[in-house]
């Protein structure tokens, strides 16, 4: 999470740092800050499950994060190909 977000040589950064993407400053401050919500919250991460945010735009949380499936993650993420967002071609695109 914090790698994505905060780290501009990270592999992911251009996917989520940056977008704008950020982690709750306090969770980017303590870890311990984090582990707390999350147990409190969300409780043990279950098994074939990840963090994932709620709001694929929205940061890094309180309210915006969950355990989710592969499956989850794979249908609640942004969708980019040659013919544009969603399947859409651009406005001005010549490929009609």
């Amino acid at each position: 999470m914090k790698q994505r977000c905060l780290n501009k040589h990270s592999k992911d950064y251009e996917h989520y740092g940056a977008r704008g993407i950020s982690v709750y400053q306090p969770w980017s401050d303590s870890y311990e800050e984090f582990r707390d919500y999350v147990h409190e919250h969300l409780g043990p991460r279950p098994q074939g499950r990840s963090l994932d945010r709620i709001n694929n735009d929205g940061n890094y949380e309180p309210g915006n994060i969950r355990w989710a499936t592969l499956s989850e993650q794979n249908s609640n993420r942004r969708f980019f190909h040659r013919h544009g967002i969603h399947g859409q071609l651009p406005a001005n695109s010549t490929d009609r």
